[in-house]
């Protein structure tokens, strides 16, 4: 007798002295039968006040109550042992995240008899997973971001394009692609240096981005000096107009272009295109389509517009 007292003193002291907090509930009263004193100093809620299931659930943040309690009970009745992570409440009304690791005891007759278990601190952990969480969507939105400009990149712009051609086809609406084009920006960088050739795109990315008033459509730098913007389920006539606004928003900036035949402030060609794609129709073909436009409208002078 004094052997069994002795281990199961030593068995006691062992699981009061780990980080985990243990506990027991018997299923049939869905009451403590035990848990660990190191629950109050986790969440500062005593010992002797878990004293049911319902303990437990109310000392729950109320978004993840009732999947937890709903998981739980589910996987113990199947006696599926499980685990689950939630945010506890602490007797100062602050909040920890927790994870519960639940084994169900089965009696002689197969029934489940008891749960027991490990409630393990996991702030710590879930600190570092938003961390990283929040860096990976930092490395995607620099992955789709034009390192100069700070517009999307063509990576994206590929992406997008694809996505809006399809959804363009399936539901037989008009697709409108506006490509535009820095007039003389060559000339621009050779008179007055790279780095206020970097600010001249700087600047007119961010005012044609001005473009974008709705929340499908989409700018991003093409390549070099040239920008495109994407404006699904607008027709000929709406493009022209956003067109328009593009160019007089350019104007306005009024950036001094000295050496520019076309206009002695910087100025955009543009090339515009609108189709509502068939079966039969290509992607390729449409923006070459507009490419070509853009071409004729450099041609014409630079400054222009041309649609097709």
């Amino acid at each position: 007798m004094t052997d069994e007292l002795e281990s199961a003193a030593f068995y006691k002291t062992l699981l009061e002295s780990t980080h985990a907090i243990p506990w027991k509930i018997d299923w049939e009263s869905m009451r403590f039968a035990y848990i660990g004193p190191q629950i109050e100093k986790l969440l500062g809620w005593s010992a002797d006040s878990w004293c049911s299931a319902n303990d437990w659930a109310e000392r729950m943040h109320p978004e993840d109550r009732d999947w937890v309690v709903n998981f739980c009970i589910s996987q113990s009745k199947e006696g599926v042992d499980h685990e689950a992570d939630y945010r506890a409440l602490c007797a100062d009304g602050s909040y920890l995240w927790i994870r519960d690791v639940v084994h169900v005891v089965r009696n002689e007759a197969g029934a489940v008899d008891s749960l027991v278990g490990f409630m393990f601190d996991i702030s710590e952990r879930k600190k570092i997973e938003d961390k990283l969480v929040h860096l990976q969507q930092e490395l995607k939105e620099l992955s789709f971001k034009d390192g100069l400009t700070g517009v999307a990149n063509r990576r994206m712009l590929d992406s997008v394009l694809d996505k809006q051609w399809s959804h363009a086809r399936r539901s037989s609406q008009p697709l409108s692609v506006i490509i535009f084009d820095i007039d003389y920006f060559k000339q621009y960088n050779d008179h007055f240096g790279h780095i206020q050739g970097d600010d001249c795109l700087r600047q007119v990315a961010r005012t044609l981005s001005q473009g974008v008033t709705r929340h499908n459509d989409f700018f991003a730098r093409y390549g070099g000096e040239e920008f495109m913007l994407i404006l699904p389920e607008t027709d000929a006539a709406a493009a022209a107009k956003v067109a328009e606004r593009c160019r007089s928003l350019i104007f306005k900036l009024q950036l001094p272009h000295p050496i520019s035949p076309a206009s002695p402030v910087v100025t955009v060609s543009q090339g515009v295109g609108t189709i509502t794609p068939q079966p039969s129709d290509s992607l390729k073909a449409f923006i070459d389509a507009v490419d070509k436009n853009l071409y004729r409208a450099k041609q014409s002078g630079r400054n222009k517009i041309v649609n097709g």
